[in-house]
Order: C-alpha cells, then sequence, then structure tokens
C-alpha cells in the first residue's frame, strides 16, 4: 500500500513534455511511481477531470522576517508554492548585532515596505550569525520548505558598522572578513548571496543600502567565497546604470567559479528597450562561459492604490491629511461628505519628483484593476484614468475618488511602475521565451501595503495560458516548467520540480477550468496589526508537500511537513544518472 496516490489527473511532470494522463504514487515524502498505479494508497485523492504538477518553486520573496513567527507564509501558500528562496535584494536579518536589530528592521521597513512594528513585534532574535538564523528558523515547522540567501547589507554593517552603512569604500581586511562570514553562510546552509546595487532601495534616511556603491573588489572578493564553498547562487538587484561594467566582474566571477550570478529584469519606462540590451550582454556572457541568468517577471510591478494601501493620489493633500488618521470607519463616513470630497479633488497637488507626479498625478499611467468582473493587469491606454475622464469631461481626480470609494471605500486603481511602457504584455513574452531568463520576482511578504504579487504563479496558468485576449498565449506545459523545473535549478534545488519516481513528492492538484485570483484585500493580520494586502485563489484541489497534504480545497489541513532547506539538494541516484 503506497502513503498516497492521486489518480486518474492530466500529469505535467515539469520537464516541458507534453501532458499525460498519469496516477501518481507517493511513499516516504518521494514521488515512488508514475503511470498506471495498482496498488492502493492510505490516502488518495481523485484528480479526474483536474492537473496534476509539481509544487511552484518561487525563489524571490521576502519572507525573512515573516519566516520566524508564521508557519504558513501566506500570501504564497495559497497559490501551491511549495518552496520559497528569500533573502533576496541584499536585505535580512542576519548576521546581526544586538544594537543593530533597529536599524536592520528599519531597512526592510523602507525599502520592502513591511511594517516595521510588525517585525519589531514578530521577530525574536534569538541569533546573531546567519548559522544561528538557520538553526532559529530550522527548529519551527511550517507549510513549505523554506531556503535563504546571505543578504549584503546585513554583513556590510556587521563587519564594518557605521562605514558600512554609510557606504564607504570596503578595505581589504573588510573585504576579507565579509567573505569569511559569507562562506560561513554558505557552508551553514544558504542557498546564495544577494545585494542591491539599485538606488531605489533606500534606508528610512533616505541613504542607499550598504553595498549599493561597492566596488568590483568587493562583489568579487565575496563572490569567490561562494566559489570556496563550492555552491551558492550570487543574486543582486542593479540599476545598471552602466551595463558593460557590471557584466564584466559578473561575467569574470561566473566563469572562475562556475556559480551562477542571477539579476532583475524589468522594463523601464524611461528607456523601455533596455532590456533588450541586457539580454544581449547576458547572452555574451554566457558565450564566455558564464552562467548568467535574468530574472523575469510576468506582469507589472503594479501598485494597488486604496484609501489603505501605503500610498494612493490623495495622500499628501491637505484636505486629506486632515482626517488620514482616523480610523478607516471613521475617515470613510468623512469621505463619504460631498464637502470633504470637493475639498480633496479640488485641492491643488504640490510639485514633486518625477516618481511622485507618477503616484499623484500620473493619470494616464492609472486604471481600475477590477473591470467586468475580473482584474485587468494587461490594461489598454485608452482604459487609463485620465481617457476615462477626458471621457465623461470630469477631472481625472474625481474619477480616482469615486473609484476608490467603491465595495464601501475598499475600490483599488492600478498603477503599474514597471514593465508596461507600451501598455501591453508584448516584451513580457519575448523574455519568457528567451532561454537566458527565469521567472521570478514575487517578492512574496514584501510591499505589503501596496502591491500584492505573490498571486504570480497562479497568474501564470490563468492569464498567460487560458484567458488572454492582446497577444500570445504560452503553453501550458511550458509554464508549469518556468515555476518547477527551472527556478527549483537555478539554485540546485535538484531534488524538486519534477514529476518522476525518487522527486519530492511537492504536488498540485488543479482544477485549472475553475482556477481564478481573487481581488486583492487589506488585512491587518500581522503582528502588532500590521496592515498587508492579500490575494486568494480558488482552484486549488490540493497542494502536497514532502508526500503530506497541507492544503485541499482552498483550506488548511493543519500538516506543517514543510522544513528549512540547507544548500543545494542532490537529484536522487536515477535522476542524475541520466
Amino acid at each position: 500500500m503506497h502513503d498516497l496516490v492521486i489518480r486518474n489527473g492530466m500529469v505535467i511532470d515539469g520537464t516541458g513534455a507534453p501532458a499525460r494522463p498519469a496516477d501518481v504514487a507517493v511513499d516516504g515524502g518521494r514521488i515512488s511511481l508514475v503511470g498506471e498505479v495498482t496498488l492502493k494508497g492510505r490516502r488518495e485523492i481523485d484528480a479526474k477531470g483536474h492537473l496534476v504538477t509539481p509544487g511552484w518553486v518561487d525563489i524571490h520573496t521576502h519572507y525573512d522576517g515573516q519566516v520566524t513567527w508564521d508557519r504558513y507564509l501566506s500570501p504564497s501558500c495559497w497559490h501551491g508554492v511549495t518552496t520559497v528562496v528569500m533573502g533576496n535584494c541584499g536585505v535580512g536579518f542576519a548576521p546581526a548585532r544586538p544594537d543593530r536589530h533597529e536599524w536592520l528592521i528599519g531597512i526592510m521597513e523602507a525599502v520592502e515596505d513591511i511594517p516595521g512594528s510588525a517585525l519589531a513585534e514578530g521577530i525574536k532574535w534569538d541569533w546573531e550569525t546567519f548559522p544561528e538564523y538557520l538553526d532559529s528558523l530550522d527548529r519551527m515547522p511550517r507549510v513549505l520548505d523554506v531556503a535563504a540567501q546571505a543578504p549584503h547589507s546585513a554583513i556590510r554593517a556587521y563587519v564594518m558598522d557605521e562605514r558600512g552603512a554609510r557606504n564607504e569604500p570596503a578595505t581589504p581586511a573588510d573585504i576579507a572578513e565579509m567573505a569569511r562570514i559569507t562562506r560561513e553562510a554558505v557552508e551553514a546552509g544558504a542557498v546564495g548571496f544577494s545585494t542591491s546595487r539599485t538606488q531605489l532601495h533606500r534606508t528610512k534616511d533616505g541613504e542607499v543600502v550598504p553595498g549599493t556603491f561597492a566596488g568590483a573588489d568587493e562583489m568579487i572578493g565575496i563572490g569567490e567565497a561562494l566559489g570556496q564553498a563550492g555552491h551558492g547562487v550570487f543574486e543582486m538587484a542593479s540599476d545598471m546604470t552602466i551595463p558593460e561594467d557590471e557584466f564584466a566582474w559578473m561575467t569574470d566571477f561566473a566563469s572562475r567559479t562556475g556559480l551562477p550570478v542571477t539579476y532583475s529584469l524589468l522594463q523601464s519606462p524611461v528607456q523601455p528597450e533596455k532590456w533588450r540590451e541586457m539580454l544581449a550582454l547576458t547572452e555574451k556572457a554566457r558565450t564566455e562561459g558564464a552562467q548568467v541568468t535574468a530574472q523575469i517577471a510576468c506582469r507589472p510591478t503594479g501598485m494597488v492604490l486604496g484609501w489603505q494601501s501605503t500610498i494612493h493620489p490623495f495622500i499628501r493633500k491637505t484636505a486629506y491629511r486632515a482626517i488620514a488618521a482616523l480610523p478607516f470607519a471613521e475617515r470613510l463616513e468623512r469621505l463619504k461628505d460631498p464637502a470633504v470630497r470637493e475639498a480633496i479633488i479640488s485641492e491643488p497637488e504640490a510639485p514633486s519628483t518625477t516618481l511622485g507626479n507618477t503616484f499623484f498625478q500620473g493619470f494616464d499611467k492609472m486604471f481600475r484593476l477590477e473591470r467586468d468582473g475580473s482584474l485587468d493587469y494587461e490594461p489598454r491606454a485608452e482604459d487609463s484614468i485620465a481617457a476615462e475622464a477626458q471621457a465623461a469631461g470630469v477631472k481625472p481626480e474625481a474619477v480616482v475618488y469615486d473609484m476608490l470609494m467603491e465595495n464601501d471605500g475598499r475600490g483599488y486603481i492600478y498603477l503599474p511602475l514597471l514593465n508596461y511602457a507600451k501598455f501591453n504584455f508584448d516584451h513580457i513574452v519575448e523574455m519568457m521565451n528567451h532561454p537566458a531568463t527565469v521567472l521570478s520576482l514575487s517578492d512574496g511578504g514584501a510591499h505589503c501595503g501596496v502591491i500584492c504579487d505573490a498571486s504570480f504563479p497562479t497568474y501564470m496558468l490563468t492569464y498567460w495560458v487560458r484567458d488572454r485576449e492582446r497577444g500570445a498565449r504560452m503553453p501550458l506545459e511550458k509554464v508549469v516548467a518556468m515555476q518547477t523545473r527551472d527556478t527549483a535549478k537555478l539554485y540546485g534545488l535538484n531534488d524538486r520540480g519534477m514529476i518522476a519516481e525518487g522527486m519530492k513528492a511537492d504536488l498540485n492538484v488543479i482544477d485549472f477550468d475553475a482556477l481564478a485570483i481573487r481581488a486583492p484585500e487589506m488585512v491587518f493580520d500581522l503582528p502588532a496589526d500590521g496592515r498587508r494586502l492579500i490575494q486568494k485563489a480558488d482552484g486549488y484541489r490540493a497542494t502536497v508537500v514532502s508526500g503530506v497534504v497541507t492544503f485541499e480545497h482552498g483550506e488548511a489541513t493543519g500538516e506543517l511537513p514543510g522544513k528549512l532547506v540547507r544548500g543545494p539538494q542532490a537529484a536522487p541516484v536515477a535522476m542524475a544518472a541520466e
């Protein structure tokens, strides 16, 4: 008798191979048989009419704080994710000197929009070094597997203190110590090292995060620690101000160590074709023997603007600020007052930076999020707030205000900041079909008050495979491979991401026809009543982690088989021999 049998499903195995009808048997947390299973299971799931896929492997999340108190890591767990990689973009909470806790929280709050009060109350700080952080994570059972990267900002501040925080140049001794700590972290189980080299990532004081301006000597010195350890991904977010300079050290490091370098790639609204240059440089690096891969997103980095969001178009106006501190129910009553409405929409907006103008006056880039009963993440230019206002002969502020008042004050405006320069997804199709890219950038656990992209895995199936009408769709088998085998392989997690005998039994059973993403909603369920946007999903019949059913019909079973993943994971012997 098998531990678990999933019968009569349409198996999409994660390799990109055509879907096929098959049963899947599980024993001891591993897949033991794919095909016709004659023996019964102690537990059986009838997957007739459903898809059976590997569990999603999300390699770009920011659960570094949440993972210390939350066994579920929602929203990701609601979307079929069975493994997350955190510690991206150079930010995290280890190593951490006792007098640096508040400072590290401030960085995460500013860069990733995670409420500082929630982090301060939720994190217990039973570690100082990175190995101790991993040991702390290892002690808590959870619903899915987690893997961590060592963050540059924390390491730099730990070694250089204020000099590191101020982004002063590192001395050879500083670099040697950072390299030592990085190697220690990787040998303890970190799956990589991450850094931020973008001026968009700033602390609460407005300063760029530590390591932003680190020289090539520092980057290569730390990178060599990965090479000495023999494994680990070098992940970064970068402005690529001088792309050739960045690619020079990236290629040098990757070629000499044989280890992967991966960077975030999104379409810029200022230079909408620069992504092509980046991919050309990536291809060139690969021809020189460097494992360089671009992490891409499946939709824009889109802000969800509402009365309870971190930001909305009226947040700086005096008439709004007069009531902003009121409890939401009281504030909503005031917002319903026609006199308050008129005062807010008629007050001139103060001059701002280019980015600020987009937030507060970029009505040609703002859209209704819910349209005709569904979420519209690929709206047309003619559907903008500005266009709607012009057609109605009213101020765009009036249109925005009324949209925010919908659904009892819980209406949302969609503002795609990045990856939407030409008001379509055609460039995303090219990116997703490029061999030097990997699907990523969900930022699960981050940007709590304004973005909820942890729904990416479900969106890939609903929109890109089934529902898109404005252009090319993606094959189901490719979409499954992109967020299972491909993501797992980049981080050396070779024991998962594929339905084959001997592989880890992380699985999803999906009612494809019923699969849907629900509208975002603001909840206050973080420690200290911290707020966050969440999106739930419908259509997941079951999610399985290490052979244990963790969710059924979207509801948690209470089982907690998830563990800390320490370093790369070997493929089963049979798979490794192929």
